[in-house]
Parts: structure tokens; sequence; C-alpha cells
């Protein structure tokens, strides 16, 4: 959950319970303030699905709209935040949905992962790895985030985009060896 705190008009810290409470009723200010405590967590799971800032900014608008259209559908089964990551993670695949991705079937089998140097983790700063998952051909980017970012299983990610799930497997290991790719050649010019 977030650590930002929401404080209401009287002062009194709102948690998520009463900032629902407050959508529901069309709450101006329970609206911002929601809007206040995810927007900066949920803008950076915005980043890794679209191409730049920009589209980044309009897919978060667009969500939290659809978020407070759609909050008496909340039922509290899981966490607020899960939620609202579920459906910013699914605008941003349909404003993808408009340039049409492309997959390139195959087998896993056929694709040969790099050899890595794991100290290249430790000395590339967080910013720089966002900027080189971005970097991803589309098909893998989204493979990759929704699988290694957002726990969801190639089975469910080939529902998504209608690919079989041996797609969504070898879109995920060509990405990660892209990735590697790109990592080592980046440890390579500092």
């Amino acid at each position: 959950m977030s650590n930002k705190k929401a404080i209401g008009p009287t002062g009194k810290i709102l948690d998520d319970q009463d900032l629902i409470k407050g959508c529901l009723k069309e709450d101006r200010n329970s609206q911002a303030e929601l809007y206040k405590k995810y927007s900066n967590k949920m803008y950076a799971v915005c980043l890794r699905y679209c191409n730049t800032r920009e589209e980044a900014e309009d897919v978060l608008q667009d969500a939290f709209v659809k978020i407070f259209d759609r909050i008496s559908s909340f039922r509290g089964d899981g966490s607020l935040e899960g939620w609202i990551r579920r459906i910013m993670v699914n605008t941003a695949l349909k404003s993808r949905d408009k340039r049409r991705m492309k997959f390139e079937s195959g087998d896993i089998e056929h694709v040969a992962e790099p050899s890595f140097n794991a100290q290249v983790i430790s000395e590339i700063n967080k910013k720089d790895l966002m900027k080189v998952i971005r970097e991803l051909p589309e098909g893998y980017k989204h493979v990759f985030n929704l699988y290694a970012l957002e726990g969801y299983s190639h089975k469910e990610i080939g529902e998504m985009f209608d690919i079989t799930e041996s797609t969504s497997r070898s879109q995920y290991s060509r990405a990660r060896k892209m990735l590697i790719e790109k990592l080592n050649d980046l440890s390579h010019e500092r």
C-alpha cells in the first residue's frame, strides 16, 4: 500500500475505505486525495507500457476517469491499490492496441540467452533500467512487464493478446535476452 496519507477537509487522515466512500458520493476532495495518494506509483506503471511520458500521462488520466466511474464495482476482495493497478495496466494495453503490437511466434528453445554479469544490476540505477525496458519492442516489453513485474501467468497474457501460451513464453525469453544484451552494453559504456 502507498505510504502517502490522504487528509480530509477536516484534517482527519483518510484511509482507503474513507476515500472509496467519498468517491462513491462523487466528492471531488475524495477523488483528488485518491489521485494524489496513488498517481505517482501508477504513473510509474504507465511508463512501463508507454513509449513517451506524454502517452503515460494520458493513460494515467484515462485510467483515473475509469476508476472514478467504476469505483462502485470495487468489491474489496483485494487491495484498492491492486484494483487500481489492474485498471492502469488494462488502460495502457488498450491504448497500445491502437498501434497493433506484433508478436513473433516461435519456440523458447531457439532463444539462446547471453551470459550476464550480475554486478551490472548493482551498478545500474532504476531510471536507466526502466529506460532499457521501455526500449524493448512492443510485444517483448508488454509480455516482460506483465509476467516479470505484474505477476500475470503466460496463459493469462496469451488470453489478453489472443496469442498462444508458448508465444508469450517465447516473447518473455526474447525480452530477457535483449535486456541482458542491452544491460551488458550499458555496463561496457561506463
